[in-house]
């Protein structure tokens, strides 16, 4: 699997596309995108995806192969399930159109050029299938941070236009279908995007865009593809976006009305991950010898921990106390009790008419009225209350 990344990346293309010059001011403050242990699972769940859709070898060997995941510190029951999820989806849709085209192929973990739309420009989609006039393309999504769509996701369109330009001489096809297969929040979305039109986004969007980031344009914006960038805790840009939240006029009137609170509400996510790049960035220079006025390193507070826990029980035990009393017994969690007993047994001992294990009513949240949730009423529902608890 490629490891190297090209200068204006796919996965980055929300946010070059948007802010073309996040890449001139990553560059001029040698912010360059570091590794962290969550790229790093997700680049080992990549790994062992691609190889549960294309291993061919004896069953030894895949025992071997197994055994070498589980050195990884990042190998774990989860890993498993989740990237078993997506390769069955991927093989489930090649095995789909198989039905009716038996031409249809599979690839995965394909090398894919970029250069038409992006200067030097290259990518690697993670699961493509071609049959029956349509090619797919999958983008597995390991993280569960954020719930990832595929309509008009900009990495997951470029992997649409670098796998079409690839394979458009050897097969034929004029629909794209884009996958996000997110398996850790049980989230499946798609996008069916005419060839033509992809083409005319790469054409139209893309390639202005690309040339606009790579000659070092000074233009920026900020949103949600803030998120990821290597200048996000000290971009100005950003920084004067969020505070004007702080300068709302809250003395006239003297309380906020309506259309205010709401305006609130919607920067309260982007204000408070802003806040917490800042201050995450300044224990980091901190760390490595700057100093901000009026703040100091100090030690934190830390809970007391055994060194050895085994050595423990022994010292106690060796005091009269009975090993029973030094542990507490807990049951399962729900998700890791269904996995030890089996769905189906899980659902016929415990759910259902043995009412064992409910899904209490969520705590009620305020988002933005896109999200696809029904909308409570409230006012009903206390009426409703009163109605039932009213005296006769």
């Amino acid at each position: 699997m490629p490891s190297s990344h090209a200068r204006l990346s796919a996965s980055a293309a929300s946010r070059w596309i948007n802010c073309p010059g996040s890449i001139r001011l990553a560059e001029e403050l040698n912010l360059p995108n570091t590794s962290s242990a969550y790229s790093d699972e997700g680049t080992m769940a990549h790994s062992v995806a691609e190889t549960k859709l294309t291993f061919k070898g004896s069953s030894e060997e895949w025992v071997k192969t197994r055994k070498q995941w589980e050195k990884s510190e990042y190998w774990c029951g989860e890993m498993d399930e989740a990237t078993e999820s997506y390769a069955e989806l991927v093989t489930l849709t090649w095995l789909g159109l198989l039905n009716n085209d038996p031409a249809a192929v599979l690839m995965a973990e394909q090398r894919i050029d970029l250069s038409e739309w992006i200067p030097g420009g290259f990518g690697t989609s993670d699961a493509i299938v071609i049959g029956g006039g349509e090619i797919h393309v999958f983008d597995l999504k390991y993280g569960k941070g954020v719930k990832v769509e595929a309509k008009g996701n900009p990495q997951l369109r470029l992997y649409g236009l670098g796998s079409a330009h690839l394979f458009q001489d050897l097969y034929d096809f004029n629909t794209v279908v884009l996958h996000i297969i997110q398996p850790r929040l049980d989230h499946i979305s798609e996008e069916r995007i005419p060839l033509e039109d992809l083409r005319a986004w790469g054409r139209d969007v893309v390639v202005p865009a690309a040339k606009e980031a790579s000659e070092g344009s000074e233009r920026q914006a900020c949103g949600e593809w803030c998120r990821f960038c290597p200048a996000k805790a000290i971009c100005r840009a950003r920084a004067e976006k969020n505070l004007e939240l702080a300068r709302m006029d809250f003395k006239k009137p003297p309380v906020l009305s309506k259309e205010e609170i709401a305006e609130v509400l919607g920067q309260i996510d982007a204000l408070t991950a802003w806040a917490k790049d800042v201050e995450d960035y300044a224990l980091e220079q901190a760390l490595a010898g700057e100093h901000f006025e009026g703040w100091k390193l100090v030690e934190g507070r830390a809970n007391r921990k055994y060194t050895d826990e085994d050595k423990v029980v022994k010292a106690l035990e060796g005091a009269g106390f009975k090993r029973a009393m030094l542990y507490e017994q807990k049951l399962l969690t729900i998700t890791a009790m269904e996995k030890l007993v089996g769905k189906k047994q899980f659902s016929e001992l415990l759910e259902g008419e043995a009412g064992l294990v409910i899904k209490p009513a969520g705590k009620p949240v305020l988002v933005p009225v896109t999200d696809r949730r029904e909308e409570l009423n409230t006012a009903k529902a206390a009426a409703e209350d009163f109605g039932a608890n009213k005296p006769e």
